[in-house]
């Protein structure tokens, strides 16, 4: 099997929505910590092990978030401490760190998903299911660069005619402002002209064809297969109430039946699979070039 980023970008878009799907809706422990131990291993293993500020930026909001909870809610039956007259419940503070760490771990998901899924991997995936919205998508994206580099020219344009000036706020507002109204104008020049040439080389005259360089291979259908199995384990125990989990009033005990575990190791299968796939590929490239 190839590494993860190598697969069917349509797969990767489905183990992502299986696997950010049962994290988002499922409040157990131990699936919000396979979660984002899963979603940063994989972080790491596309090569983003330098990545400091980021960590850090994240460390922060889950201190952040996971305090929110104990400080406004009270709920619970154990009281740890008192300020002010709020009691801060043992109950509440662990619901604020569960939910923090399913926030972070969704975080990080989309961090990788945003590294894995290229502007023609989006376009590949939203094309099948609607070629409008690829085409709207691929306008969307062409456009940030575009701007980005016409908002630096115009810039420095005005800078060299002596029109932008920052020595002081209001110099600076009213600079950016001027570059504002000179993009906005520009924009809307750019979408006409747009208009005008898809008009001329006749879209929407007939059906439109596509071509793409990704193919569904044997291994993607063999990854889609693990994760459609694995994600109705836990959809399963989800409805039959294998792993339910309540914080109020008194926390329950983690469930250890058959189906919980169940669901325990298949969304611990599916969470490291992605990295397991990365870390595999790296030490069989290693592999390869030791034997050159």
């Amino acid at each position: 099997m190839r590494g993860f980023t190598e697969l069917n970008p349509a797969v990767i878009a489905v183990y992502y929505i299986c696997a950010v799907g049962i994290a988002m809706f499922c409040m157990h422990p131990v699936i919000i910590t396979l979660s984002l131990l899963g979603s940063i291993m994989l972080f790491i293993a596309l090569g983003k092990r330098n990545s400091v500020k980021l960590h850090l930026s994240f460390l922060l909001l889950f201190a952040v978030l996971a305090l929110i909870n104990p400080i406004w809610y009270h709920n619970g039956v154990t009281v740890l401490f008192v300020v002010n007259d709020s009691p801060i419940t043992l109950e509440a503070l662990i619901y604020g760190v569960c939910a923090a760490a399913m926030m972070i771990s969704v975080l990080y998901r989309f961090r990788t998903f945003t590294m894995i899924m290229t502007a023609d991997k989006l376009m590949y995936v939203f094309g099948k299911l609607s070629p409008k919205a690829s085409l709207i998508l691929s306008m969307a994206l062409r456009y940030v660069p575009l701007m980005r580099r016409q908002t630096g020219k115009i810039r420095s344009t005005q800078k060299a005619l002596g029109i932008y000036r920052g020595d002081n706020i209001a110099d600076t507002l009213k600079g950016e402002v001027r570059i504002f109204s000179v993009m906005a104008t520009w924009a809307l020049e750019n979408g006409i002209i747009t208009a005008d040439s898809m008009d001329a080389r006749g879209y929407g005259s007939h059906r439109r064809t596509s071509f793409s360089l990704f193919r569904f291979t044997l291994p993607d259908g063999v990854f889609l297969v693990l994760c459609i199995v694995l994600s109705t384990v836990n959809i399963s125990a989800l409805a039959l109430g294998g792993i339910d989990f309540t914080f109020y009033p008194a926390m329950s005990g983690i469930s250890l039946s058959p189906l919980a575990c169940a669901a325990y190791a298949s969304y611990g299968l599916l969470s490291f699979m992605p990295a397991a796939l990365e870390w595999k590929e790296a030490v069989r490239w290693k592999y390869l070039i030791s034997k050159i």
